[in-house]
């Protein structure tokens, strides 16, 4: 009867935790359920745009994310998922995910036999590849803006030490963007992109790992 006990108390707990990570969500387009984080998987049904999605966790790196339309279960990209963050509806993304309590979760052969036994695909688990392994550690993304002028800065790192960083500046009709790579031995590449909308021209210079560089104009 103890024994009987204690395992009723571990499912409630169970039960509260799956709960807990449960986040409402709105579809931001028609997009394809999938039966596991990318496109080669099955479609189990279409979730239509503005439908009302519960999302229960992502894979690392925030890219696909496990969620339940009505009776139906499976994954789909993130960009087409909406949540509220500080009052406000927002595309889930790296940075959003945490900061509301999405939390990181596994794909494996358990969830597919959970959900799927009763589809007529269910026997191909074996045709189609394992969840990849992230390859990003970390995700940054700011925008400030002051004076009349924006800067966007996106910044990645890679799990074998890399880096990239991208970042725009929009002013008065001018802008430009830079992108850094950084590889994991040190070696670094990037371009420098200026576009001035009253010449109706721009210049991209393109500087490689050994600092030979090169420079494009062209008008638009």
């Amino acid at each position: 009867m103890f024994r009987k006990l204690l395992l009723a108390l571990a499912m409630l707990a169970g039960m509260s935790s799956v709960a807990a990570a449960a986040t409402a969500a709105v579809a931001t387009g028609n997009v394809n359920l999938r039966a596991g984080p990318s496109t080669v998987y099955p479609v189990v049904t279409v979730v239509p745009v503005g439908a009302r999605i519960t999302t229960f966790g992502c894979v690392a790196g925030y890219s696909w994310c496990d969620i339940s339309l009505g009776v139906y279960r499976g994954w789909v990209s993130a960009n087409y998922i909406q949540v509220d963050y500080r009052g406000a509806p927002v595309v889930l993304t790296p940075v959003v995910a945490p900061r509301i309590g999405i939390v990181v979760v596994g794909y494996n052969r358990a969830y597919w036999d959970r959900h799927y036994v009763r589809y007529p695909w269910h026997h191909t688990w074996r045709y189609y590849p394992p969840a990849a392994a992230p390859r990003v550690n970390s995700f940054d993304r700011s925008v400030e803006c002051a004076n009349g002028a924006c800067t966007a800065t996106r910044s990645t790192t890679g799990i074998y030490g890399g880096s990239a960083t991208h970042t725009r500046t929009c002013s008065g009709g001018e802008c430009s963007a830079t992108r850094e790579l950084v590889g994991p031995r040190g070696n670094t590449t990037s371009r420098v992109r200026n576009c001035s909308r009253p010449d109706q021209s721009c210049s991209v210079t393109r500087t490689g790992p050994r600092g030979n560089s090169r420079t494009r104009l062209f008008n638009r």
